[in-house]
């Protein structure tokens, strides 16, 4: 049973090649297959070594492309940082511009208001001169109405204020400023207590006595041994004498405090009571 069952098996397969190596593609491939291995192996169209002259000459050019574009990257990363720069300094000139516009218009603004004031210096210089006089006139005065202590002083001051108008090559406001400067002393004066020496008529000829000025109000003298005292009576416009037993210690005691020799204190002296004002 099983060599009948080998036999037909072998019979099959015999059948099967059989049919196999007459068909017609069998044939064909065998025989192709035969003459491609008679035959040498063919030849390539393009040589390898200028492939590989390609491949090269293609890495270098880009190898300089890339250099130009990384030049070019670089210069322009400078020109963009010097655009930021030369933006920032723009802006900076347009704030410093607006700034010196305001300033100037402020300038122009002061210069119309300096060229109003010339014309009208001109006009006021033009009339400060008389008042100048005026006022060196009422000054002298009231010099010569005053209590005369320093009396020389001040009447050389009017003269030296008198004289300076005249005179050209002093201007208008320092002569201003000189007369201020004497209306100022003459203020002072009526405000300190003020000792010198001078001069004075006493018992009918010129002695050597010191002065005792208490501002405006009072004005003494006493004679330089202390025995004789006297003061200025502004009602008779003249020197009166005093009692020495009365006044004598007291006008000492004030010499002393106006040379700050002693302490400001009370003092008993002939000082005329105060009128009401006409």
């Amino acid at each position: 049973m099983k060599t009948q069952r080998l036999k037909t098996i072998a019979l099959a397969v015999s059948v099967a090649v059989g049919m196999l190596a007459g068909s017609p593609a069998y044939s064909a491939d065998t025989t192709a297959g035969q003459d491609a291995a008679a035959q040498p192996p063919a030849k390539p169209l393009i040589p390898v070594s200028k492939v590989l002259d390609v491949g090269i000459k293609r890495t270098k050019a880009a190898k300089q492309s890339q250099v130009k574009v990384d030049r070019l990257a670089a210069e322009t990363g400078d020109l963009l940082q010097d655009y930021k720069t030369v933006m920032k300094q723009v802006d900076g000139l347009r704030v410093y511009n607006a700034r010196l516009e305001k300033q100037i218009a402020g300038q122009l603004k002061r210069i119309a208001g300096l060229g109003k004031s010339v014309d009208e210096a001109t006009i006021i210089q033009r009339q400060i001169t008389p008042l100048l006089i005026r006022m060196i006139d009422g000054l002298e005065q009231f010099v010569a109405l005053d209590v005369p202590f320093h009396k020389e002083e001040r009447e050389e001051r009017v003269e030296f204020l008198r004289t300076n108008m005249d005179r050209s090559d002093i201007t208008i406001a320092e002569k201003f400023r000189q007369v201020l400067e004497a209306y100022k002393i003459e203020n002072e004066y009526g405000r300190k207590i003020d000792s010198y020496k001078g001069v004075a008529t006493v018992g009918g000829s010129d002695r050597e006595v010191n002065f005792l000025r208490i501002g405006r109000i009072g004005l003494m003298y006493q004679t330089t041994d202390g025995e004789q005292s006297g003061a200025w009576d502004q009602d008779q416009r003249k020197w009166v004498e005093l009692d020495s037993g009365d006044y004598r210690g007291a006008i000492q005691k004030g010499l002393r405090i106006a040379r700050k020799q002693a302490s400001i204190d009370i003092m008993k002296l002939p000082i005329p009571a105060p009128e009401a004002a006409k």
